[in-house]
């Protein structure tokens, strides 16, 4: 083996052993900080003294005689705290990471021209020399041997003989690094120490539960993994074309053959899936030296503490949030916790605590980044806008507190004030949502002032098969990411298309007491439209940059597992485009970026600053808006109760109405429900005429039920009632204008206690809250109708 010049020849061996080294480094790296929290623990100081072992015996087997006589002054002073001959402190952890540093900086040079850097790190060898020697002076004698063995290597460090005869013995080459063993290469042979034979065993590599990692593990390069995973994707795409074509075939044995082949691809799916898939702690190992290093630089106390590191993710998403995280960290060291004299004045510990956490959640990873620091300043925030041109005043006095704090996520803003190594250059958040959002992820951010800031990431497991909804628009077929999609909205007839208004020239619906922005997917594409004799309108709410907006489409089809196949170079300017992927009838379909259409039909840009007052507008009418259950019953053509009463709407054939003593009542749910005809109780007859079958109103409150019967359930209703009169018809608090329509009020604790079902004293006790209820609305009438409801619950009102 040629150790001198060129070593191409090598590259295979190599190769392993850079990534083995990088391995081990990561792990080396979380056991050290570890350390400090635990520096009595004999297990971890072991791991780690092998660790180091392992890497200078491999380097020594290389040739790579800086790196070996670097790391073997590091191994010396990690003997020494193995050996309980010194304490660990701050300055020597940190010294140890240095040269955890420098061990990387070579593995690159490595990587790049299989040969070391040439840099000698005479700096970093003095002083771990002297960290090395100002223990070993002091301390009890050693065997001489010993002895001699340990301080040789520091006096001449580039000399191939010291490194030969040091007394510990180099790590045996793993298999999976050397494929002969290494009686036959030209390094001597070194004397066996008794103390250190031990160790050299497990040195070959990282300790495993049940075997060696050679044994348990295999590598396999990452390129071969995405073949396989693109030819899985084309199983799949030949699979859905199969299964639609034999959907159309009245042939048993080709449809069960075609069934069978869904579910063994649909398993090879998975298993391949698995291959590529890699727990977070991956990113998570390297995040406790950062956060060491960032606390000790700003003089800060930080505990971190992760969990859900074993949640799993694919491996072109590991890659992807890596940098966003370690950004999105560093803030919450830097911006985020205070340093300790202020948080003892605040009242909080000293030390400021950060937590990551993880979990599956709806087919996608939800990541936490939580601090208990001071909180984002909303003010500030606003300032600095301002003081950018990023915003007008008046823009931003009108923002809300959650509104002010998110634009932290805007272009060339920062709050720090001063420019330092670690923030304050107007660079990053912004780059962090841009990160996330380019692999279909959502970011949000929540902040209170003097209680800390919490960081929500959701993302999709994977990128490379994904579900989808499939829609259709001019003649064309489209996927939207289900990742992106919130609901499915059906408005029929002319009447529907009426619910679509026009504010400051944006097309919007009233959805829930909020205004959602509307775009028209063949306008955005210029595409043909849809047909005038089409009374249906189909909107696909979306979600992206945290606003929300609906896509009316032509149709909705179906939903299903896509290939994501990505554009041509020629058409990567598409903003409206995330990819393509090929259908079961084989021909091809966009994907459709949820964000890019946002932005091209203006939705996201144009409604942002009306929208921001409109929520508000809408937040408040909100707060007045109440739910109503409309109904019809004998000679009243409308009523309403609030909805929140209702405990559910029932229907029976009447021929399971019985008669219990004297009244109607009904088998239900194991239980006899009394029911009660709503039209004989209001027009003051004894019985009245059950229709088949019977449709009820089922009231419940905590034990007792009853069923109010009705003639006809007409609709559910959401409104602010500003316009009624009381009543003085018994069993009715009064009438209102509902939906542009006189409605009657039933007054349902009269109606109850007429038919012998007063709830008002029995059990109210019970249910009364230690707190009385305060009712305050827009009109006298909606406030009498609401306190007679509390009052009829049980609760004290106001």
């Amino acid at each position: 083996m040629d150790m001198t010049g060129g070593r191409v020849e090598d590259r295979e061996l190599i190769n392993e052993f850079l990534i083995e080294s990088s391995e081990n480094l990561t792990r080396l790296e979380t056991e050290i900080v570890d350390l400090e929290q635990r520096p009595q623990d004999p297990g971890l100081l072991g791991s780690i003294f092998r660790t180091i072992h392992t890497i200078k015996g491999t380097c020594g087997f290389l040739a790579f005689s800086n790196l070996e006589g670097v790391t073997h002054i590091a191994e010396n002073i990690l003997s020494q705290l193995r050996n309980g001959e010194r304490s660990l402190t701050p300055e020597l952890t940190s010294l140890i990471l240095e040269t955890m540093d420098m061990i990387r900086k070579e593995l690159a040079s490595i990587e790049a021209t299989l040969l070391e850097s040439g840099e000698t790190y005479e700096d970093l060898r003095r002083r771990l020399t002297l960290a090395c020697q100002a223990t070993a002076s002091s301390a009890a004698p050693l065997a001489p041997q010993i002895v001699a063995a340990e301080n040789a290597p520091a006096a001449v460090p580039d000399a191939p003989a010291a490194a030969a005869n040091a007394a510990i013995v180099p790590a045996p080459v793993p298999t999976a690094v050397s494929p002969t063993p290494p009686l036959n290469l030209t390094l001597p042979a070194e004397p066996v120490n008794e103390e250190h034979a031990a160790d050299a065993a497990p040195a070959a590599g990282p300790a495993v539960k049940g075997g060696s990692v050679a044994d348990s593990t295999i590598r396999v390069d990452v390129g071969l993994l995405d073949k396989l995973m693109n030819l899985v994707g084309e199983l799949v795409l030949a699979r859905n074309q199969i299964l639609q074509f034999s959907s159309k075939q009245d042939d048993s044995t080709l449809n069960a053959t075609a069934q069978r082949l869904n579910l063994i691809t649909t398993q090879l799916q998975e298993g391949v899936m698995k291959t590529r898939m890699q727990p977070i702690g991956m990113v998570w190992n390297k995040l406790p030296r950062v956060v060491r290093d960032l606390a000790a630089s700003c003089g800060k106390q930080i505990q971190l503490d992760m969990d859900g590191a074993e949640t799993e993710l694919d491996k072109s998403i590991i890659e992807a949030i890596k940098d966003p995280l370690t950004h999105i960290v560093r803030n919450c060291c830097d911006h985020g916790i205070e340093l300790p004299e202020a948080r003892l004045k605040s009242g909080k510990s000293a030390q400021g605590r950060l937590l990551l956490r993880a979990y599956h959640e709806g087919g996608q990873v939800n990541i936490e980044i939580v601090d208990d620091g001071a909180g984002i300043n909303a003010a500030r925030v606003k300032q600095k806008a301002v003081e950018k041109g990023l915003l007008r005043p008046e823009q931003a006095e009108a923002l809300s507190e959650r509104e002010a704090v998110n634009l932290v996520f805007m272009a060339g803003l920062s709050t720090a004030k001063e420019v330092t190594s670690i923030s304050g250059r107007g660079v990053g958040m912004d780059v962090v949502k841009t990160n996330i959002e380019k692999i279909g992820g959502v970011v949000d951010l929540t902040s209170r002032a003097g209680n800390g800031t919490t960081v929500k990431i959701k993302i999709p497991l994977t990128l490379a098969i994904i579900p989808g909804l499939v829609v259709s628009s001019g003649g064309e077929r489209f996927i939207i990411p289900q990742v992106s999609l919130l609901e499915l909205l059906r408005l029929e007839g002319e009447a529907g298309k009426k619910q679509i208004e026009r504010i400051h020239g944006t097309p919007v619906y009233r959805r829930r007491g909020t205004l959602l922005p509307i775009a028209y997917l063949n306008e955005v594409l210029r595409l043909p439209g849809a047909t005038a004799d089409n009374d249906v309108l189909n909107i696909v709410v979306l979600q992206a940059e945290n606003r929300q907006f609906g896509l009316v489409v032509d149709t909705i089809n179906d939903t299903q597992e896509i290939v994501v196949k990505p554009l041509g170079k020629q058409l990567k300017g598409l903003s409206a485009y995330a990819g393509a992927t090929i259908m079961g009838d084989g021909k091809v379909a966009l994907i459709l970026d949820v964000l890019g259409i946002g932005q091209l039909s203006q939705v996201l840009s144009e409604s942002r600053e009306h929208g921001r007052a409109e929520d508000r507008h809408a937040e408040a009418a909100r707060e007045e808006r109440q739910t109503f259950l409309l109904f019809r019953a004998g000679k009243f053509e409308r009523m309403a109760v609030p909805l929140s009463l209702v405990a559910r709407l029932e229907e029976f054939p009447a021929s399971r109405v019985e008669r219990a003593g004297g009244k109607l009542v009904v088998q239900y749910r194991e239980r006899i429900l009394p029911l009660t005809s709503l039209a004989a109780v209001l027009g003051g007859e004894q019985d009245a005429t059950i229709h088949d079958p019977a449709q009820v109103i089922v009231f419940a409150e905590g034990d007792q039920m009853a069923g109010l019967v009705v003639d006809q359930i007409l609709d559910i209703h959401e409104e602010s009632i500003r316009v009624g009169t009381h009543s003085n018809q018994p069993r009715l608090s009064g009438s209102a204008v509902l939906g542009g329509k006189v409605t009657d009020f039933l007054d349902l604790p009269a109606v109850l206690r007429a038919a012998g079902e007063d709830w008002s004293a029995e059990g109210s006790s019970q249910r009364k809250p230690s707190m009385p209820v305060l009712v305050a609305d827009a009109s006298s009438f909606s406030r009498g109708l609401v306190r007679n409801y509390l009052e009829l619950a049980g609760y004290p009102v106001i």
